[in-house]
């Protein structure tokens, strides 16, 4: 099933693609596509609704498509979780997983403009599964029990300014947390359509020329073993996002690839899971 929010900016409506390609309305079910109406099995009311063919219709042409997930509590993130990311950047493959935050106002929509900080000279992508939590994950006893906390994936697009990041402070959050700097969806999609979440073909393309093509089968530490994982170190809620790593082919790791500037477009593509694109402007 394919979650998504459609609309304005703060204006967005909750809305369900059916098997037939058609879109339908969930208002009559939900306010938003968020924490509360995922902890309250939303996913399950908005299937047995289609089923039972009782959602209006929505016509999408002309509607800006938002971020599948309304206010995410938090934005987690896991660097070097790639060993060819690794390499290429000339970092340790990790033991451990790497952990850092993302404001989680940055998260915008699959399509909307990305703003390049002032100042920036390195503003770089990193297509990315992102894992949506469905219910509260706590303490979880092994990496097979965080699979029913997980309500589905998207695509996400941990933008990064590599200056702020890595070279003026050291503080990742720094280059990792600046307006419009996370692009997610087109769609949540729950588990049960998404596919094997380790076996999934990830794409980035800048001005059309391929920059990264992965698989999920290279991740270091899976996706149910990250939220396992995280859930020893900090309470994951209903909402929140967690970026899981980006494979080879960064700006940060292609010595003389020049970093994005104003008006490079870029897109995504992960299986299963749609498309992004977004154009690249100076805040």
């Amino acid at each position: 099933m394919k979650l998504l929010r459609m609309g304005a900016p703060g204006a967005e409506i909750p809305a369900v693609l059916g098997e037939d390609g058609r879109t339908y309305a969930l208002s009559e079910l939900t306010a938003d596509i968020d924490g509360d109406f995922l902890a309250l099995d939303g996913p399950d009311r908005v299937r047995e609704a289609l089923a039972a063919g009782t959602l209006p219709l929505i016509d999408p042409d002309g509607l800006r498509i938002g971020a599948p997930v309304a206010r995410p509590g938090k934005v987690v993130c896991i660097g070097l979780n790639y060993r060819d990311h690794a390499e290429e950047t000339g970092a340790a493959v990790p033991e451990r997983p790497v952990v850092f935050m993302k404001d989680p106002s940055t998260v915008v929509g699959p399509y909307d403009q990305v703003l390049i900080p002032r100042g920036s000279a390195k503003t770089d992508w990193e297509v990315e599964l992102a894992v949506v939590i469905g219910r509260e994950a706590r303490y979880l006893d092994d990496p097979e029990a965080a699979k029913d906390c997980i309500a589905g994936y998207a695509i996400s697009n941990d933008v990064s300014e590599r200056e702020f990041q890595l070279e003026f402070s050291g503080q990742w959050d720094l280059g990792k947390s600046c307006e419009t700097f996370n692009p997610l969806g087109p769609w949540l999609v729950t588990p049960d359509e998404a596919g094997d979440p380790r076996a999934l073909g990830l794409r980035l393309a800048v001005n059309s020329e391929i920059r990264q093509s992965g698989n999920t089968k290279n991740m270091i530490f899976d996706a149910a073993y990250v939220v396992w994982y995280l859930s020893q170190y900090m309470v994951l809620r209903p909402g929140d996002v967690i970026n899981t790593g980006t494979p080879a082919g960064v700006a940060l790791g292609l010595p003389g690839t020049p970093y994005l500037r104003d008006g490079d477009t870029v897109e995504l593509s992960i299986d299963g899971l749609g498309a992004q694109r977004q154009i690249f402007r100076n805040a």
